[in-house]
């Protein structure tokens, strides 16, 4: 019988079932792992670790978090973002708490109601030109503290990069950090794509996140190069409380927890990060370039990250979507979104934008 250690250069009999060579322009989620995130995964495979973050792992992580997010951060591996969002609010909100946020916002568009039904909270929505929240914004619903009628504004929670690929500069998160302060809330940062936004910006992370005053990260590695697994980075611990609980209550605690936290340490222990996010993201721009060369297709939004969000003829959006996939974001308006990632290459790009030129001639 084969030893089950030895698992280099195991072999096995799962089958590949699709063509690695397809990529399109759906989401950074369709992307595969990183390589190097690959290795990191067997590297930590083999011989028993402790089960439940008392890894050695998940202790270097931690060493590793500090580099990037000063010396009070710790981070608390979760699987997944909507997750991380979700542990991240409770942990700064009582249950009568609101948190405040655009209306374009991932908690409010995309988690299926988590942050309500699982986390109890309410979310108080602002809408938005360009998916970035002022503090003039955050003031149509940040009142009403003493009215028991109604919920009470406890948390604001913004997005890097936004979900219309728009990036905040960190004069204008210190700006907002210090209004939601000065109220008693808490500023909540979700992270899924905080690379994609460094990398624009060209600081380090934590020049828009610790530096100005943000309280709690979701930090995102699923859309970076990562197999799955994201965390909850806490950046200022005098404002949050009782992490452990609340991450095991929401079923985000990873028993073979080294697998995710090795993950994360391959990414940001150099800078795979970076590389991943300026790829992707140079990448968005080679499209957004080609798209401006193309009559009757209008960019909606800057392109600051890596997705590039456009309005076009409906029926050829349609057309386009049996040769590439990719997501309407405003059907109705014709509106669509075309996301980069970290392995989408030049010939893609190009083989898309002639796709998209072919079907606009049509």
């Amino acid at each position: 019988m084969a030893d089950p250690r030895a698992v280099t250069g195991a072999k096995t009999d799962a089958r590949q079932h699709h063509d690695p060579e397809i990529r399109g322009f759906a989401s950074d989620n369709y992307a595969g792992a990183h390589p190097e995130v690959l290795a990191a995964l067997a590297l930590a495979n083999g011989g028993h670790q402790v089960a439940y973050g008392e890894d050695d792992y998940t202790a270097h992580l931690q060493r590793v978090i500090r580099s990037h997010f000063g010396q009070r951060a710790e981070a608390f591996p979760v699987f997944n973002g909507t997750g991380a969002n979700v542990v991240a609010l409770q942990a700064v909100t009582d249950r009568w708490g609101a948190v405040i946020a655009a209306d374009s916002a991932h908690i409010h568009v995309d988690e299926c109601g988590a942050p309500e039904r699982v986390g109890g909270l309410k979310l108080l929505t602002v809408p938005t030109e360009d998916g970035k929240l002022t503090p003039e914004l955050i003031d149509r619903e940040a009142y009403g503290w003493d009215d028991e009628h109604r919920a009470m504004p406890q948390v604001v929670s913004i997005t890097q990069s936004t979900e219309l690929g728009t990036v905040y500069t960190p004069d204008e998160i210190r700006a907002i950090c210090e209004h939601a302060h000065e109220r008693g809330m808490v500023v909540h940062l979700d992270g899924s794509r905080i690379a994609n936004a460094a990398a624009t910006l060209d600081v380090p992370m934590r020049a828009f996140t610790n530096a100005v005053g943000v309280d709690i990260l979701s930090f995102g590695g699923t859309k970076n190069g990562a197999v799955f697994g994201e965390a909850v980075v806490v950046l200022n611990p005098d404002r949050v409380r009782a992490m452990k609980h609340l991450r095991k209550l929401s079923m985000q605690l990873a028993s073979k927890m080294r697998f995710v936290s090795v993950q994360l340490e391959a990414l940001l222990a150099k800078d795979l990060w970076l590389r991943n996010a300026r790829h992707a993201n140079t990448m968005a721009q080679r499209l957004a370039a080609g798209v401006r060369e193309i009559g009757g297709v209008e960019i909606l939004y800057p392109v600051q990250s890596n997705g590039v969000f456009a309005r076009l003829p409906h029926d050829v959006s349609e057309r386009l979507q049996k040769r590439y996939r990719f997501y309407f974001w405003d059907e109705s308006a014709g509106v669509v979104r075309w996301m980069c990632a970290f392995d989408t290459a030049e010939e893609d790009v190009d083989g898309f934008l002639a796709a998209l030129r072919e079907e606009m001639g049509r």
